[in-house]
């Protein structure tokens, strides 16, 4: 029998779930200026970033164009896996090869081939040289785009390539600033690595070179090559095996993670793959404990559940974590583990400027993933559009029509089993680059904190004082009694 007012009672014992409008920091004493604060973190167990920017697994946010310029400047992207594995996997290369001090993943050609057969592979792959090799992988020589550009199609390979006897080549020992060097000595753009055998071991290009003193805040493997993340659904093993290979972060991509299924596929998959995987969307402290338990080896947690913009879980379901709600207690969960500041937490959801960033750090989180921000900006996958005179991005969610639509078609893994929308369709202004959006972000965090007198991110968890304000006390934080001409 249910006792007297017990459903009653659950409603005046219902926690206060607060959120980004909810709330501010309070200024404190400081000693830090904005320009000397450090937003270096932990993105997963294993890597760092040099700013918390994370974007999100998106069709309309992050493909290998988001990925690589969130790398360049300091975060990480995370590519959408709403498209085929061969989609998601080339997307994931092309990151990869964007940059790198020593590239592994080396496209060759053999010296039997054509000189046709040379140029359809360097305009498929937008490269300019291929490193020549026989069945066993030894180097012979290399061609390039000036070799084969006004050589008759028909021609070998072996007939226009550079041969091994004039080739300039190195051991992997050699230095960044000895591959320079030796580049510029012989005026030569690509230096193949070689072992004791001869046999191909990768190959250093000049534009990457370039590249690593043009983005020294970079975010990069310990290979030198950019962080890139995937999205993979924990029902896929094959997927997540296949991209393992080339990305460093997985991240198990499901709305609600704290489901039993999900989490003993999830179990299985860490088992099989050695990039490090974060878990999500979790909002509870719980979610935590069971996840460490029965997944065990967890490098990070995705927070919070019905937040973000083109979501509307919290109002067809009523069921929601918001993410400064949900990143609060999934710190605390961390903390009576001892693992808070060892696993990440990364806030997902809501944040529409940079004071939400430091909201969202400041209740715990390591890092911050973005979609809407991200998705008005040039490089998200997002067609562009003009309406009524300004320049608008397409913008949609996940658990839109949409989205569900497409997944069905090429994903069977996540056929969606529910039968009503959990997203919206629309459209965002236009923003820049992402360099623009970053810029901006950047400089208002480094402000937030240098106002409470934080110098980390980590110095922020313990120095952070939060104050409830009022709906009419946020109105008066903005801008107000006064015609606004932009902003």
């Amino acid at each position: 029998m249910v006792k007297e007012n017990f459903f009653y009672s659950r409603l005046l014992d219902a926690p206060l779930a607060l959120t980004f409008y909810d709330l501010i920091l309070q200024p404190g004493y400081t000693e830090v200026e904005p320009r000397e604060v450090s937003l270096r973190t932990k993105v997963t167990i294993n890597f760092e970033i040099n700013l918390p920017f994370v974007s999100s697994p998106m069709d309309t946010v992050t493909g290998a164009d988001m990925a690589i310029a969130l790398a360049r400047l300091g975060g990480v992207g995370i590519l959408h896996r709403n498209c085929s594995l061969e989609e998601q996997v080339a997307m994931a290369r092309r990151v990869k090869r964007a940059e790198s001090f020593i590239i592994r993943d080396v496209v060759t050609i053999s010296p039997d081939m054509k000189v046709a057969d040379a140029i359809e592979i360097m305009s498929e792959h937008d490269i300019h040289g291929l490193p020549v090799v026989d069945s066993a992988n030894y180097l012979l020589g290399i061609v390039t785009w000036r070799d084969v550009r006004y050589s008759d199609p028909d021609n070998l390979v072996r007939d226009v390539m550079t041969g091994k006897d004039k080739l300039i080549y190195s051991d992997e020992s050699i230095t960044l600033e000895e591959a320079k060097r030796l580049m510029n000595k012989y005026r030569i753009e690509k230096l193949p690595i070689v072992d004791k055998e001869g046999k191909l071991l990768g190959l250093i290009t000049f534009k990457d070179l370039e590249l690593r003193g043009k983005f020294p805040n970079a975010s990069r493997d310990p290979d030198g090559r950019l962080l890139v993340g995937a999205a993979v659904s924990p029902y896929d093993l094959n997927r997540a095996v296949a991209l393992d290979r080339y990305v460093d972060i997985l991240v198990v991509d499901v709305a609600h993670f704290h489901n039993k299924n999900v989490l003993n596929a999830t179990r299985k998959l860490v088992r099989s793959v050695s990039a490090d995987v974060v878990v999500g969307n979790v909002g509870t402290k719980e979610a935590v404990f069971d996840a460490i338990n029965i997944v065990e080896e967890v490098a990070g947690f995705r927070v919070g559940i019905g937040s973000g913009s083109i979501c509307k879980t919290g109002v067809v379901t009523r069921v929601a974590a918001p993410t400064l709600f949900a990143v609060a207690n999934v710190a605390d969960a961390l903390i009576e583990l001892g693992e808070h500041g060892n696993i990440p937490i990364i806030a997902d959801g809501g944040i529409k400027n940079s004071g939400d960033i430091a909201l969202a750090l400041a209740a715990g989180a390591s890092a911050v993933m973005m979609g809407n921000l991200f998705a008005g900006t040039r490089e998200s996958p997002g067609r562009l559009m003009a309406l009524e005179g300004k320049y608008y991005k397409e913008y949609y969610g996940m658990g839109s029509n949409k989205a569900r639509m497409r997944r069905m078609s090429l994903d069977r893994y996540s056929i969606p089993s529910k039968d009503v929308e959990e997203g919206v369709e629309g459209w965002v202004p236009y923003r820049g680059t992402v360099k623009d959006v970053v810029s901006e972000l950047k400089a208002g965090l480094e402000a937030a904190m240098g106002y409470v007198g934080a110098a980390s991110i980590k110095d922020l968890w313990s120095k952070a004082k939060f104050a409830r304000v009022s709906p009419a006390g946020m109105g008066e934080i903005k801008p107000h009694n006064i015609f606004m001409i932009k902003g």
